[in-house]
C-alpha cells in the first residue's frame, strides 16, 4: 500500500532532501534584511525622523523677513542622525542648508536663510533629511 512505499529509502531520502532545501531557502531569505535608514520629504509624517519645536527668527532690522529657522530633529525606530538637512519655505524657492546647533537628543538644527525670505512669501516649511 502507500505507507510501505513512503517508508522506503527513496521516500525517506526525498523527504530529507525537501527539508534541507526548505531550510536553505528560509536561511537565504532571512539574511536579506536591510537595516532601517532615515530619509524623508513631504508635508505629512516622514519615515525615519520626527521634526518638532519649529521656530522662525525675524530680521533684526526688517521684521518682514525671516533670517533663520530652527527645529528639533529626532530619528525614529533605529534610524541614524542625518548627514544632510535642508529646508525650503515656499514652493520653487531656494533650498537652505542646516547645521547642528545642539546634538541633543533630540538634535537642534539651525538653518540660516541667506538671502532672507519675505514673511509674506513663506507658505510652507519643507524639511528634507537624509543619511
Amino acid at each position: 500500500m502507500r505507507l510501505p512505499k513512503l517508508l522506503s529509502i527513496r521516500g525517506v531520502a526525498f523527504v530529507i532532501g525537501a527539508l534541507i532545501v526548505s531550510a536553505a531557502a528560509y536561511g537565504f531569505a532571512a539574511s536579506n534584511i536591510v537595516p532601517e535608514t532615515g530619509a524623508g520629504d513631504g508635508e505629512e509624517a516622514i519615515s525615519g525622523y520626527d521634526i518638532t519645536d519649529v521656530s522662525y527668527q525675524l530680521g533684526a532690522t526688517d521684521p518682514t523677513t525671516i533670517e533663520s529657522v530652527s527645529f528639533n530633529l529626532a530619528p525614529t525606530a533605529g534610524a541614524q542622525m542625518p548627514t544632510d538637512v535642508q529646508v525650503q519655505l515656499f514652493d520653487g524657492g531656494d533650498w537652505y542648508s542646516c547645521s547642528v546647533a545642539d546634538p541633543g537628543p533630540p538634535a537642534e538644527y539651525t538653518c540660516a536663510l541667506t538671502p532672507a525670505v519675505n514673511v509674506a512669501d513663506a507658505d510652507q516649511l519643507r524639511v528634507v533629511a537624509a543619511q
